[in-house]
């Protein structure tokens, strides 16, 4: 297996963000769960709500997206690397999948989108920094969040929208998995002033993105 000096993986990491931010995946992602479900009529102010909230999980994705990258340029373990940027991968499906939705609600993605990449990406290199089963607990503790959220908006999400929460269902199966494989390979329990900053935070991007 080809070995990517630090230069290399800078580039790829470039090009990830571009492609993410733009809606260009160099894997096709699977078919959406969404794909056999009946398309229902909703209301203009129920379509405009659902929208906004796979908008919200959308961003969330992108987010995802930056922090694995993070973490895999700055891990110093190869094998940790490697996990991440195949947690990365599969969370192109989840991208492609709320991109869709979105789009099939006459909507469209969050303007603020590069801007969370950004902070996003800056947060995971420096958890990955900090040492591999901190950017392991990283990820953990963010899946779980994740969850947390998808829980909330399939609560919120218009009842007869079954597109949308199909969607959801499959994402947060899919996320508790990699939360899951990050604590068996050493994730640490992150301390309780970090997971407070990271809910503010995650409140923040909510607040802002179903908006904008």
């Amino acid at each position: 297996m080809r070995q990517f000096s630090f230069f290399d993986r800078l580039c790829m990491v470039a090009d990830s963000a571009l492609k993410t931010t733009v809606g260009i995946y160099d894997m096709q992602p699977r078919t959406s769960p969404a794909a056999d479900i009946d398309d229902v009529e909703l209301s203009e102010q129920e379509q405009k709500h659902a929208a906004s909230l796979m908008r919200i999980n959308h961003t969330g994705e992108v987010c995802a997206q930056a922090l694995y990258q993070g973490q895999a340029l700055t891990a110093k373990l190869p094998n940790i690397r490697q996990k991440m940027e195949q947690a990365a991968d599969e969370e192109i499906d989840h991208l492609a999948w709320c991109s869709e939705r979105i789009k099939q609600l006459n909507s469209r993605e969050s303007y603020l989108n590069p801007l969370w990449y950004g902070m996003s990406f800056s947060i995971g290199a420096l958890a990955g920094i900090a040492g591999d089963k901190w950017s392991l607990g990283f990820v953990a503790e963010t899946e779980h969040q994740v969850c947390r959220h998808l829980d909330e908006h399939l609560e919120k999400l218009p009842s007869q929208d079954k597109k949308s929460q199909a969607i959801l269902e499959q994402m947060k199966e899919e996320e508790l998995k990699h939360a899951t494989v990050a604590l068996e390979h050493g994730g640490a329990e992150l301390p309780a002033p970090i997971k407070g900053a990271m809910t503010l935070m995650s409140k923040v991007m909510t607040k802002s993105v179903y908006y904008l």
